[in-house]
């Protein structure tokens, strides 16, 4: 059975220092949200997390993203209002995992009759 099969969710947003990445639960709370403000942001992304991807796009690895670089970009450093604008501005994508397949439990060793 495959096992690690997900679907990804996220907004990618180019700034002109550094682009950023949050997690949403899926495409079609982001697009519900835009349309009906009064959704709660909890109910839209997956974690109160904004990461930096040090402008290598949406795809490589990400870091935490600073205060500091918050507030150069946003004019502010509180998240929630960084990821209201991140939403508002960013590029929605989706991604599906790739399924993994291999024995399930290597440990049992080898399985002969006695």
């Amino acid at each position: 059975m495959p096992r690690g099969n997900a679907s990804l969710s996220k907004v990618h947003y180019q700034g002109k220092d550094e682009d950023f990445v949050i997690m949403v639960d899926d495409i079609e709370a982001v697009q519900n949200w835009k349309n009906d403000r009064s959704i709660p942001l909890a109910q839209v992304v997956s974690g109160f997390k904004i990461f930096v991807t040090h402008k290598h796009g949406a795809q490589n690895a990400y870091d935490g993203a600073s205060k500091a670089t918050l507030e150069n970009e946003f004019g502010t450093s509180k998240e929630d209002e960084c990821m209201v604008k991140i939403l508002e501005g960013g590029t929605l994508q989706a991604t599906e995992t790739g399924e993994r397949q291999g024995p399930k439990n290597d440990s049992m060793g080898p399985r002969q009759a006695h």
